[in-house]
């Protein structure tokens, strides 16, 4: 048997009201009607929700768990009317993906109006584009943020809005970086690049324009990983500045002065939603790009 939420509703007045008569009277019920819904959610939860001595009522214990879950329950049925009438501000999390390669960084910038804010709630996801679109596609995450947009032809529905678009640059150790050109660089300094990206197909085309073979120390799909590795001085990072932009600013790491004229672009997607997140609207509407996948 299931829990009968009327009888839980009536719980709930006669708990905040303390009083038997008055709860009544706001339920439009008889005294012994309402005393005898109560005793049966009592016999369905298998314990007594108040102590009754004459006509004052105490919560017992498990009364005082049960006010609270009726509360939230309750609360929550509110949100959803509101929510569906377009008034309410949905206590959901925002569930947002992310790809794994993505700057933390930026995915901190682009997510700080919701962290400031005490009553939002976040939940973030890292993979693959594919994976995380899907799901988005599938209305079990809110946003997906990329580098590029969704393939048309695969997401036909997806809407990318572009975010911010930055340079990418040769990151390390002031002391690694002085060479006399860029050639030079990249074939006496080991590299750190992300895996499949844009930045790794620029990086490629460069490089084959340039006619050199260059010194790859590592390959890694997480740029936090990226971020340690050049700290280390294990090699110098191929990314925009904002992947490290608290090293450069403390001058643990400098940027070479050699332009890759290569451009990493970021994407919030979204899918065509009936009620979309409130918080979506902060994040992603107003100003922004709008552009169908390409």
């Amino acid at each position: 048997m299931r829990l009968n939420f009327h009888h839980l509703r009536y719980f709930q007045e006669v708990a905040h009201e303390g009083n038997l008569t008055r709860a009544a009277q706001k339920l439009n019920l008889s005294q012994s009607a309402l005393s005898t819904q109560i005793r049966q959610l009592e016999d369905r939860l298998g314990h007594a929700l108040f102590d009754r001595s004459g006509r004052t009522l105490t919560l017992t214990e498990a009364g005082r768990i049960a006010l609270d879950h009726a509360d939230r329950i309750f609360d929550v049925g509110d949100d959803l009317m509101a929510t569906l009438a377009g008034g309410g501000r949905s206590s959901a999390p925002l569930r947002v993906g992310a790809l794994s390669t993505l700057s933390r960084n930026f995915q901190l910038r682009f997510l700080r109006p919701v962290l400031r804010d005490p009553g939002a709630g976040l939940v973030l996801t890292s993979g693959n584009s594919r994976s995380l679109l899907r799901a988005l596609e599938a209305l079990m995450l809110d946003v997906v943020l990329l580098t590029e947009p969704p393939p048309r032809d695969a997401f036909p529905g997806l809407v990318a809005h572009r975010l911010a678009e930055q340079p990418v640059a040769i990151h390390g150790t002031a002391r690694r970086l002085a060479h006399d050109s860029l050639s030079d660089l990249l074939t006496s300094e080991p590299m750190i690049l992300p895996a499949e990206s844009s930045i790794r197909t620029g990086f490629d085309s460069l490089t084959a324009r340039l006619g050199v073979t260059p010194r790859i120390a590592a390959v890694v799909d997480d740029m936090a990983m990226v971020r340690l590795l050049a700290r280390d001085d294990v090699g110098r990072a191929i990314t925009p500045a904002v992947v490290l932009a608290d090293e450069l600013a403390q001058g643990l790491l400098a940027s070479a002065p050699f332009p890759l004229d290569i451009v990493e672009s970021f994407y919030a997607v979204t899918a065509p939603r009936t009620f979309p997140h409130p918080e979506l609207q902060r994040l992603v509407g107003g100003g922004q790009d709008g552009a169908a996948g390409g």
